[in-house]
C-alpha cells in the first residue's frame, strides 16, 4: 500500500486487478453439461436395462461396450476429446455418470483406460499414437486392454513385483518372465500394459512398463476371478513365459529409463515410479467411478423413502431417515469436490504435494461403501433382496475401498504429508 493513497483508492486498485484475473467458478461449461447428459442419457437408457443381466453372467458386455462404441463414448477419439479438456474434468464427469448407471458395466467400458492412462502418462508420442487406437479397436471391431502391475504376492506392496523384463541387446528385445494377478481385461485385452523389474535390487525404483502387442507369444490368461462386485467386468490373471517384445515396447524407451536406473544408483531421487505414475493420474478418475455408485444408491434410496410408508406416513418423514439421506447428499458433493480438483491438477500437470490424489480416492471410496450401506437400510428388509439395485450398488462400491491403492495406502500416503509438516499448504 502507497502511503500517499487513501483506503478508496487502495480498494479500487484492488477491483481493478481482480478484474483483470477469471473468477473462480465451479460451474460446468455448456459443453461439461452436454457430455454430462449425453452420456447420462446412454447409462439411462443402455446401461440400466442391461445392469442386473450382466451381474447374473459375470460374463463381459460385449454387445454393451460395441453400444458404446458406435455412439463414440468407447474410442481413442472419445477418449481423446475428454482429455482434451483443459480443466480437467471431462473424465470425471463421464465416469460419475457411466457408474451411476451400473458399476460392472462401467467398469468394462472403461477399464481400458487405465492401460491408456499408463501410455499416456509414460509414452512417448510416438507410441502414444501406435498403441493408443489399439486399446480400443473400431467400431466395428471392438477390442480392450489391460493394465498389470499387481502380482499374487505383491498388491499393496509394489515394491514386490517379482516380473521380470531382461534386455537381449542382441536382438533388440525385452523377455519377460512372471505372473499378474486381478488384472482388469486381464487375458482377453488386445493390448496389455505390464510392470516389470528391470533391476530387482533398486524395488519399485527399477520398475517399467512395456507394452505387449496383440497375440505375443507367452502371454496367457491364467484363471478367471470371481468376484463379489463389479461382476460383468473381467478380471484375471496372466502369465508371461519367455514373453519377447520388441526394445521399442517399453514405455517412454531405453535411454529414458538408462538416465532413471542410473539416478537411483547414484542415490539421486527418481522422477517416477512406472506403477505409481500411472496410479496417481487415475486416482481421481477412480474416484468419479465410486461417487457415481454412490450417488445411483442416494437417489434409489431417496425415491423409495418418499413413496414407502410406515404407520400411514412416508418412511421420509422420520427424522432418522431425513438426516440420513441428508448426510448422504453432503458427502457424495464433498468427495466430488476432492476429485474435481484433483483432476484438474493431473490434468495441469499441477504435482500432488498435498495428496490430493490420494484424498480424493480414499475419500470418494468410504463415501460409496457408506452411501451404499446406509441405502440398503432405508429399503430394509427390501435393500437385501436381490431384486433391489442397492444391494448390487453395496457389492460393486466395496472394491473402491480395495484397488488402486487400499485405503490404508492412501492414508500412509496422506499421513506422509502430515508429518512432513505439508498438508494444508496452499497451492502455488
Amino acid at each position: 500500500m502507497n502511503p500517499t493513497q487513501t483506503p478508496e483508492e487502495v480498494i479500487q486498485e484492488q477491483v481493478g486487478d481482480a478484474a483483470d484475473k477469471p473468477p473462480f467458478s465451479l460451474e460446468l461449461s455448456q459443453d461439461q453439461k452436454d457430455v454430462r447428459e449425453w452420456v447420462h442419457g446412454f447409462a439411462e437408457n443402455v446401461v440400466r436395462p442391461a445392469a442386473h443381466e450382466w451381474d447374473e453372467k459375470e460374463e463381459f458386455p460385449w454387445p454393451v461396450v460395441q453400444e458404446a462404441a458406435k455412439i463414440g463414448l468407447y474410442g481413442f477419439e472419445g477418449v481423446a476429446q475428454f482429455f482434451a479438456d483443459e480443466s480437467g474434468l471431462s473424465l470425471p464427469i463421464v465416469n460419475e455418470e457411466l457408474f451411476w448407471g451400473d458399476a460392472g458395466i462401467g467398469m468394462a467400458i472403461m477399464g481400458t483406460g487405465l492401460a491408456v492412462s499408463a501410455i499416456f502418462g509414460q509414452g512417448t508420442p510416438e507410441q502414444m499414437g501406435e498403441w493408443i487406437p489399439q486399446c480400443y479397436g473400431t467400431e466395428d471391431d471392438v477390442k480392450v486392454a489391460a493394465f498389470c502391475a499387481s502380482e499374487p504376492d505383491a498388491g499393496s506392496d509394489v515394491s514386490a513385483v517379482r516380473t521380470v523384463a531382461k534386455y537381449d541387446e542382441a536382438k533388440d528385445e525385452w523377455v519377460i518372465n512372471g505372473q499378474k494377478a486381478w488384472a482388469t481385461n486381464g487375458g482377453i485385452a488386445n493390448v496389455h500394459v505390464i510392470i516389470a523389474s528391470v533391476d530387482r535390487e533398486l524395488g519399485s525404483r527399477g520398475h517399467a512398463a512395456f507394452i505387449i502387442p496383440p497375440g505375443t507369444p507367452g502371454c496367457s490368461q491364467g484363471a478367471k476371478v470371481k468376484k463379489h462386485g463389479i461382476r460383468a467386468s473381467h478380471t484375471a490373471d496372466v502369465h508371461l513365459d519367455d514373453c519377447r517384445v520388441p526394445g521399442s515396447c517399453l514405455l517412454g524407451g531405453k535411454e529414458k529409463l538408462d538416465e532413471r536406473l542410473a539416478r537411483v544408483r547414484e542415490g539421486k531421487r527418481a522422477k517416477s515410479q512406472a506403477a505409481m505414475a500411472t496410479f496417481e493420474a487415475s486416482r481421481p478418475i477412480v474416484g468419479s467411478q465410486a461417487i457415481g455408485i454412490a450417488r445411483a444408491a442416494y437417489e434409489y434410496a431417496l425415491g423409495y423413502a418418499k413413496e414407502r410408508t410406515q404407520f400411514g406416513r412416508a418412511i421420509i418423514e422420520n427424522q432418522s431417515i431425513a438426516f440420513d439421506l441428508a448426510n448422504m447428499a453432503l458427502e457424495i458433493d464433498a468427495a466430488r469436490l476432492l476429485v474435481w480438483r484433483a483432476s484438474w491438477m493431473g490434468r495441469n500437470q499441477v504435482p500432488f504435494n498435498n495428496a490430493e490424489g490420494s484424498m480424493s480416492k480414499l475419500k470418494s471410496g468410504q463415501v460409496a461403501t457408506w452411501v451404499t450401506e446406509r441405502a440398503i437400510q432405508i429399503l430394509g428388509g427390501n435393500g437385501y433382496t436381490r431384486e433391489f439395485p442397492v444391494e448390487r450398488m453395496h457389492r460393486d462400491a466395496k472394491i473402491y475401498d480395495i484397488f488402486e491403492g487400499t485405503s490404508e495406502i492412501q492414508r500412509i500416503v496422506i499421513s506422509r504429508n502430515v508429518l512432513n509438516g505439508e498438508l494444508y499448504v496452499p497451492m502455488t
